[in-house]
């Protein structure tokens, strides 16, 4: 929304100039200035100037050299205008210093084709009153003595304007009058609605029906004759100019005025066009033809609100008018409409046709339902004014009335909400200086009438916010609430937010997604079946609360993919809703999904696979608790639906098991349109006791060195690395510090269906250096006890 300063210091005597304090204003109540500038900031220094004579210039054709009488003080300068006038006209000069925004440069002398020019004779263009550059400014000779300001000629050429952020939930903003009823209450000014011409009850001969009473309560009209169609005077052309809208005649700029001063769009109608003398409000009838005033051709649909006369649709219901009543220059009669229009209905419509309009702006966001008779007025008023039309008759059909809201206030509310005593009679002053009226005082309460103009206002808590930001937040004494600090976070919050920081840990990327998904995405899965369904759900997509956090994450991953991310490393922490008796049981988990290549440098990118998603979700469960979880095969008959059967695993912890990982089946990835292999791993937070990490001691550092010895094994494939540790530890007892896999190969020289495991053992003991003997021995019984127990043998 565009705003005029000098518009509003009309409409607000006594409002003060500084733009800048006026932006504060505003802004500090709610109604954010996002920008300012200056219209015309180039006027303010020209000076309206006398033409003396007129000649060619000696050396330049189609220039002229002009001398010019600036009220006492002649000179000459060069001059390319063709309509530069006769000597006794009068135009605008921009003296030496003069900066014109609009061409970006500062007015300097100059030689051109060896005359010098100081000065230069604008055009509004270039003074940016408007786009009109085909010539200079001319006015007629004597109207005007030289030397003048061009301001005290045209004061409208010089203007503040506002660029003001709007909330959908204010459109008492989108029209100066309402701002100006703001600012009279920030200033403490008084204020009062502009009068208008007192519209006579003489009815013309127009009928008006309105079918559909819901979407159209009220629709009221004015019929003038006489009116002469011309450009618009100076004042109008800069006003509107001055706001980013375009002038197009007297009378089209009428309804644009009206429109921005009291924020209600209205339209006028070539009268004689009307088929019938007749206007209906009703519903489009499906497949309709109408051509809009844009030059298209719209198929209606049978939702459509349309103004129609007896032969079909003249305009969309507070959208955009109809080219077949469009005011032409031959125009005598008009009809105007001053309605008010439901607001959903307006808002379909706009989308529906992809129009968005000054017009369904502002109904779409409800316009004031009790300002359409003085709107209307005030039409008339400027038709006589700056067209010389002659008012013929009104007529006003209310098919619904709007019965006003009332809310109730209770000052003992509003100082628990503000944490701050606002006197009542404070409050009630805000609030009748905004319109809202007190209907009943109570004791403890007062009954407000809220005004037509604020549909935004409903509920006490919005009477409260009134008062507080015209009151100010600065006004409002800060106190530090009184507040019983927790001993600690809770058990399950501390356990998620352990597993978010280890999994940021890894090098995992949080996926935020809904807690609700569809009944397919967990049959998909082979997911537990919803215990939670939406009453009333936000798509249907998310009808149902989950029992797996894979469905959001997958979503997540698919979406990347369609937008060509390839490298997936993502986790999710939440709960999932499982049944539980009375009421549902929230496990909190955390999902881990993997997709794409390792990360890799000056060397070949390789997929990632199974032994990835292993180790991300061992190290996980490493860091949250200090214990390496166990990862075991399912059995064929309890292998979840959603895994490879070649690469799913069970991740067990002290016996219980928490969470299962793998590849996610192939049938899944094509319907997910994952785009490629896909790892997962979900584990169950409830599960994991996260109170072991309590457990765990202060090791003193060793007093004696390490031996260590490497073993390479090579064994069936079917033979599980963990299992194969376990053994090592089992048989170098309390000497084996430590026992880790680096290395796993296959193919080669090797035998058909084995692998060769390589194992580095760290060997130490608490209370000796242990000598090569020692440990070659244990070594050696380690080696017999793993080639023994899983047939394998050394490799060389």
């Amino acid at each position: 929304m565009k705003a005029s300063l000098s518009w509003l210091q009309s409409l607000v005597p006594g409002l003060s100039g500084d733009g800048k304090l006026v932006a504060e204003k505003l802004t500090g109540a709610g109604l954010e200035v996002e920008g300012m500038h200056v219209f015309g900031a180039g006027a303010e220094h020209c000076l309206v100037v006398r033409v003396a004579s007129v000649r060619p210039h000696p050396s330049r054709d189609g220039l002229r050299l002009v001398t010019i009488d600036r009220g006492g003080a002649t000179q000459e300068l060069v001059c390319g205008a063709p309509n530069v006038p006769d000597p006794g006209g009068m135009v605008v000069l921009a003296p030496l210093g003069t900066y014109l925004p609009s061409k970006g440069m500062t007015i300097e002398s100059r030689a051109i084709g060896g005359v010098s020019s100081e000065g230069m004779l604008c055009s509004e263009a270039e003074l940016g009153l408007s786009d009109d550059g085909e010539g200079i400014i001319v006015f007629a000779p004597g109207v005007v003595t030289p030397g003048m300001s061009l301001l005290a000629v045209w004061p409208s050429a010089h203007d503040t304007i506002f660029e003001i952020g709007l909330t959908p939930n204010r459109p008492d903003g989108l029209g100066h009058i309402g701002l100006a009823r703001e600012l009279s209450v920030l200033f403490d000014l008084p204020f009062e609605v502009p009068k208008t011409l007192v519209l006579s009850k003489t009815e013309h001969d127009v009928a008006i029906v309105i079918d559909d009473g819901e979407r159209c309560p009220h629709y009221a009209s004015a019929v003038v004759s006489g009116a002469k169609i011309a450009p618009s005077p100076t004042w109008v052309r800069h006003r509107l100019n001055s706001l980013g809208v375009r002038a197009i005649s007297n009378v089209v700029d009428i309804t644009n005025l009206v429109l921005l001063e009291y924020g209600h769009p209205m339209h006028a109608f070539d009268l004689s066009l009307l088929r019938g003398k007749q206007i209906t409000v009703r519903a489009a009838r499906q497949g309709e033809v109408f051509p809009t005033l844009d030059g298209v051709k719209r198929n209606l649909d049978s939702d459509d609100l349309v103004i129609a006369d007896a032969e079909g649709p003249t305009a969309l219901a507070g959208v955009m008018g109809g080219a077949n009543s469009e005011v032409k220059a031959s125009t005598e009669s008009l009809f105007f409409e001053c309605a008010y229009f439901d607001p959903r209905t307006v808002r379909r419509g706009a989308r529906r046709h992809g129009l968005h309009t000054e017009s369904s702006h502002r109904f779409e966001r409800g316009v004031d339902h009790g300002d359409t008779d003085r709107a209307l007025a005030r039409a008339v008023e400027l038709a006589e004014e700056l067209a010389g039309a002659r008012l013929v008759g009104v007529k006003r059909v209310d098919q619904k009335t709007i019965e006003p809201l009332f809310v109730r206030l209770r000052p003992a509310r509003l100082a628990q909400l503000l944490g701050h005593v606002i006197p009542r009679d404070v409050a009630a002053r805000v609030l009748s200086s905004l319109g809202f009226v007190i209907e009943k005082e109570e004791t403890d309460a007062d009954m407000y009438r809220v005004p037509s103009h604020r549909p935004d206002v409903s509920r006490e808590v919005d009477l409260i916010e009134e008062v507080t930001r015209v009151v100010g937040l600065d006004a409002i004494e800060t106190v530090r609430p009184r507040v019983r600090p927790s001993v600690a976070v809770g058990g399950r919050e501390r356990l998620m937010r352990s597993a978010r920081e280890a999994a940021v840990g890894l090098g995992l990327s949080e996926a935020l997604t809904y807690a609700f998904v569809s009944d397919r995405d967990l049959e998909l899965l082979g997911a537990e079946p919803p215990v939670v369904r939406l009453a009333n759900p936000l798509h249907e997509h998310h009808t149902v609360m989950r029992t797996t956090l894979l469905p959001g994450l997958l979503h997540a991953a698919a979406r990347a993919r369609r937008h060509g991310e390839r490298q997936l490393r993502l986790f999710a922490v939440g709960s999932n809703f499982l049944a539980g008796g009375e009421l549902p049981t929230e496990c909190p988990s955390i999902a881990i999904l993997l997709g794409g290549d390792r990360p890799a440098f000056l060397k070949r990118h390789e997929p990632y696979d199974a032994w990835d998603i292993k180790g991300l979700a061992v190290s996980l469960v490493d860091r949250l608790v200090h214990i390496a979880p166990d990862v075991d095969p399912f059995d064929a008959a309890y292998r979840p639906r959603h895994l490879h059967p070649r690469a799913a695993a069970k991740l067990g912890l002290l016996g219980r098991e928490i969470g299962q990982l793998g590849l996610l089946h192939p049938d899944l990835v094509d319907t997910l349109d994952l785009d490629g292999d896909v790892f997962v791993a979900e584990i169950d937070l409830s599960m994991v006791d996260i109170e072991a990490s309590k457990r765990t001691r202060f090791s003193a550092i060793p007093k004696f060195p390490v031996s260590s010895r490497d073993m390479a094994l090579v064994v069936g494939e079917r033979v599980l690395a963990g299992d194969v540790a376990g053994v090592i530890r089992e048989v170098a007892g309390d000497l084996a510090e430590r026992v880790e896999i680096f290395d796993r190969f296959q193919g080669g020289t090797l035998p058909p269906a084995h692998v060769s495991l390589a194992y580095h053992v760290v060997y130490r003991a608490k209370d000796r250096t242990l000598t090569d003997v020692e440990v070659d021995k244990k070594h050696a019984e380690v080696v017999s006890a793993v080639t023994a127990r899983f047939g394998g043998t050394l490799r060389a």
